[in-house]
């Protein structure tokens, strides 16, 4: 599934136009990507966890040359299932 077959099923099971139902699944994810950049978790109950996690700095090596080289810490998002989404995929 993609985002448009997202704003299609949304619009269909809640009797939305796929305008407004774009509308909701933009607001979602843009509300959700904000709360990221602040650094804060994003918690829906029976759903799961978005959060960001930090990545500390690590050495690698350039696989064709064996060179060790520097990678800088980062962030990254991650995601929990909740318990009620993990029960609901293994019924």
């Amino acid at each position: 599934m993609n985002k448009s077959d997202l704003i299609a099923a949304v619009a269909d099971k809640a009797g939305l136009s796929r305008s407004q139902a774009s509308a909701a699944v933009e607001a979602t994810i843009d509300s959700i990507v904000d709360q990221l950049k602040q650094g804060a978790d994003v918690r829906l109950v029976g759903f799961g966890t978005f959060q960001v996690v930090k990545r500390a700095a690590g050495v690698g090596r350039n696989l064709r040359t064996g060179q060790a080289i520097k990678i800088p810490a980062s962030k990254t998002p991650k995601f929990r299932a909740g318990q009620v989404l993990k029960d609901a995929i293994n019924r």
